[in-house]
C-alpha cells in the first residue's frame, strides 16, 4: 500500500484482482468427458431438451448472481481501506508519579468542602482529579501509601483511569501508617529506567515517617542519583476547634506533619514545598504545578484507517444465503406439487 492523501481509497493487495478471472477461465474450458447415462430411460432426451430450453435464462441469471458474488469476495479480498483527515496526537517528555497517603490520618476531617466538614483525603481528590485531567499529553501515575507503598496505576497516557483509581481509593486501604520513604522509593524505581529527562514526582501527605523499610534520608538520596524531581505538598489544617467537658479547646491537626523532611524532598530534588491548609490553597498549589512543570507537547499525527472490506464481504455472504434459500425453496415447492401436473410439465 502506498502513501495516499487524506480522503482516498487505497487497496491494502491489490494483487489480488488477478484472481478475479479464475472462476470464469475454469467455465470456459471444456469438459474432460462426456456425461454416461448409468440407467437408461425412455423419455431421457425428451427431458433433456425440455431442460435446456426451461432452464437456459434461469442459468444465465444463476451464473451472474454468483459473478457477482464472486466479485465481491474479490474486492474484499483486495482489502480497502478509507484514509481519514489527519488527527494531532499530543506528545509530551514527562513522565509524572503522583504518590496520595491513605494513612489513617487522612480521615481527618479538618477541612471542608462544598462548605461541610469533609476528610482530608475527599478534598484532596476532588482538588487532584481535574489537576489530572489538565494533563494532557503527559504519562501519569498513581502510587497509593500507608504501611507500605502500592502501584496503583502505572505510567499511562489514559487519564480517565488514573481518575478512576483515585476516585476508589479509601482510607486504610494501604495501611494505617505512613510509610513516605518506601514511597518515594518506588517512584524512583518504576521512574530511573526512562529515556526522558523530566521525571517528576508529586507526593502528598499529612504526617511524618512512621513505617516502612526505606529510611526517607536514603530515599532522597535515590532520587537525587536518578534525577527525580520532587514537589511535596502537606495537607491540612493548622488549627481547629473541640469541645469538652471543660469547654473549647484549639488543637493543632497537623502537629504530626515532618515539614522538615517534605523541604529537603522538594529543595534537594528541584522541587517545592508547599503548604496546603485549606482546599483553596490545595488547588492553587496545582494551578502552581501547572505553571512549574508546564505541558510540553510535540505534536504528532496520524491518518486513521477505517476498513473497508466487512461491507462487500457482508453483502457476499449475505447474497449466496439468499440465493441458496430462494433455491431451495423453488426446489421444495416443486416437490409439492402433483405428480400430474409436473407430467402435464414434463409433457408441454
Amino acid at each position: 500500500m502506498f502513501p495516499a492523501d487524506p480522503g482516498t481509497l487505497v487497496w491494502v493487495w491489490p494483487w489480488l484482482l488477478a484472481a478475479w478471472p479464475l472462476p470464469f477461465l475454469v467455465w470456459l474450458l471444456p469438459p474432460l468427458a462426456e456425461p454416461v447415462l448409468a440407467l437408461p430411460v425412455p423419455f431421457a432426451e425428451r427431458m433433456a431438451a425440455h431442460a435446456t430450453s426451461e432452464k437456459r435464462p434461469l442459468r444465465m441469471g444463476r451464473l451472474l448472481f454468483a459473478g457477482f458474488c464472486w466479485t465481491l469476495l474479490v474486492v474484499a479480498a483486495l482489502r480497502p481501506q478509507w484514509v481519514g483527515e489527519p488527527v494531532k496526537l499530543p506528545v509530551s517528555g514527562r513522565s509524572m508519579m503522583l504518590a496520595v497517603d491513605l494513612s489513617g490520618s487522612m480521615r481527618e476531617q479538618d477541612l471542608e468542602l462544598n462548605g461541610d466538614p469533609a476528610t482530608r483525603l475527599a478534598v484532596v481528590k476532588s482538588v487532584l482529579a481535574p489537576f489530572i485531567e489538565r494533563r494532557e499529553g503527559d504519562r501519569l501515575g498513581l502510587i497509593l501509601f500507608g504501611d507500605q507503598p502500592y502501584l496503583q496505576t502505572p505510567l499511562t497516557f489514559d487519564r480517565s483511569m488514573v481518575v478512576q483509581m483515585l476516585v476508589e481509593s479509601e482510607i486504610g486501604l494501604a495501611g494505617e501508617r505512613t510509610a513516605l520513604g518506601a514511597a518515594v522509593g518506588l517512584a524512583v524505581r518504576k521512574l530511573r529506567d526512562l529515556d526522558d529527562s523530566q521525571r517528576v514526582l508529586v507526593l502528598l501527605t499529612d504526617g511524618r515517617n512512621t513505617a516502612g523499610a526505606l529510611a526517607p534520608k536514603a530515599a532522597l538520596e535515590l532520587a537525587e542519583q536518578v534525577g527525580l524531581r520532587i514537589y511535596t505538598i502537606g495537607v491540612g489544617a493548622d488549627e481547629a476547634f473541640i469541645r469538652t467537658l471543660f469547654g473549647t479547646r484549639r488543637v493543632n491537626p497537623s502537629a504530626e506533619l515532618d515539614e522538615a523532611t517534605l523541604q529537603a524532598f522538594a529543595e534537594r530534588t528541584g522541587g517545592r514545598y508547599f503548604r496546603a491548609r485549606n482546599p483553596e490553597e490545595l488547588e492553587q498549589i496545582y494551578t502552581e504545578l501547572d505553571r512549574l512543570e508546564p505541558i510540553e507537547v510535540d505534536e504528532e499525527t496520524y491518518r486513521p484507517l477505517r476498513e473497508l472490506y466487512p461491507w462487500p464481504l457482508g453483502l457476499a455472504v449475505g447474497l449466496g444465503l439468499f440465493g441458496m434459500v430462494i433455491r431451495a425453496g423453488l426446489v421444495l415447492f416443486q416437490s409439492m406439487l402433483p405428480s400430474g401436473i409436473q407430467e402435464e410439465r414434463v409433457n408441454a
